[in-house]
């Protein structure tokens, strides 16, 4: 979303703290899909009732919000109030602490929507600023700024990317005939979707059953950033000349440690792929929280779990999906190849249950979408600093 022009905002209306808090929180989208391994965040600096300046977080490496903000306020800044939808952060990394620059701008009050649970910043920032003598208020919408992070947030917090779930299936269940065919059960509406949602998360992943049956390019279409690709391939059957190594953009393989050395060695020459092995899991697949594990240390908040039946399943059984969007065809196969493999409740009680659910239609399909989580439905933490 685009940031307001000031002179809409100038002397129009009183606005009170939380409507400076939801127009940062809107101007944060202007990073949506492209600030990853780092949140979105945007700041609104105001004084005397009069926005003074505005800022996002654009990208990874670039300048942070609160930089934006003081840029385009100058002097202004001084006496100033900031309106932070996350923690300024107070150690060097890619780009200067923020708090240290808030602090030397003159700003008198800064209002925290959540602390950031980065262990580099984690209140020291909010202390930071306390001790230069700046009124710090935490806290302020933060259920509306732990929804808009989530993905940074479930990276931080459990060591792992946050899981989408991506399904596609007739409405009585099937993903496929049963001869494999299965271009396509959605109409292009709902493809289109699909595309945005790539565009907004850090990686795609699939299984090495779909990668055979589909051959699929796992890209963004209209091209710019391309999420890394992921693959699960537990004994490396995935085809070197498969078209995803032909894509722009990085391929990691995940494997058992048990795979073929042989086979690991025919994508050595591959540009930007790579296999990784990791433990096996009681079934003899790749360990999936390991593998994940690995997928959050490269900095990946996100997935799109785009694979078939066998991998879905394997991902709901571990409960290591966060939130799922299901297309409903309106289309019958009368037989065919389910959308889930392998889970089998004795009872309605052992159903998995969704949250926070919301049903569209999109095109001449229908759109379901939920939490798979409660610990994601909504935001239950307190800022130990908050007053």
């Amino acid at each position: 979303m685009s940031p307001l022009p000031l002179s809409l905002l100038k002397g129009a209306f009183l606005m009170l703290d939380t409507d400076y808090m939801r127009l940062a929180l809107d101007i944060a989208r202007a990073g949506k899909g492209q600030t990853s391994p780092n949140p979105m965040v945007g700041c609104v600096l105001v004084k005397d009732g009069e926005v003074v300046g505005q800022g996002a977080h654009l990208k990874a490496g670039g300048p942070h919000a609160e930089v934006h903000a003081l840029h385009m306020a100058k002097d202004g800044a001084a006496g100033a109030t900031a309106y932070v939808t996350l923690e300024p952060c107070s150690h060097f990394g890619r780009t200067p602490p923020c708090a240290d620059a808030l602090v030397a701008a003159g700003v008198s009050r800064v209002v925290v929507a959540l602390l950031d649970p980065d262990p580099r910043v984690a209140g020291t920032g909010v202390q930071r600023l306390r001790d230069a003598g700046v009124e710090v208020t935490t806290g302020l919408l933060a259920d509306e700024a732990y929804q808009q992070n989530l993905p940074f947030f479930t990276r931080v917090t459990k060591g792992r990317p946050l899981v989408h779930l991506k399904l596609a299936a007739t409405l009585d269940g099937y993903v496929a005939t049963e001869s494999g065919h299965s271009q396509y059960v959605t109409g292009d509406a709902a493809r289109e979707a699909v595309q945005a949602m790539r565009r907004e998360l850090s990686s795609i992943a699939v299984g090495v059953k779909t990668v055979l049956a589909d051959n699929p390019r796992l890209t963004v279409h209209a091209g710019g950033r391309q999420p890394t690709r992921i693959v699960f391939d537990s004994r490396l059957q995935t085809p070197p000349d498969a078209r995803l190594f032909s894509e722009p953009g990085n391929t990691v393989i995940y494997c058992t440690r048990e795979a073929s050395e042989q086979k690991r060695h025919r994508f050595e020459t591959l540009p930007r792929v790579e296999v990784v092995p990791v433990e096996a899991g009681h079934d003899g697949r790749v360990h999936l929280a390991k593998a994940l594990k690995n997928v959050a240390d490269r900095g990946l908040n996100s997935m799109l779990l785009e694979g078939g039946p066998t991998l879905a399943s394997a991902f709901l059984r571990e409960g290591l999906v966060d939130e799922l969007t299901y297309f409903l065809a309106p289309k019958f196969l009368v037989g065919g190849r389910s959308a889930l493999a392998g889970l089998h409740p004795a009872t309605m009680d052992e159903a998995m249950p969704l949250y926070d659910i919301r049903v569209t239609q999109v095109g001449q399909d229908i759109c379901v979408r939920g939490r798979c989580r409660a610990d994601v439905a909504s935001y239950n933490g307190k800022d130990p600093l908050s007053e």
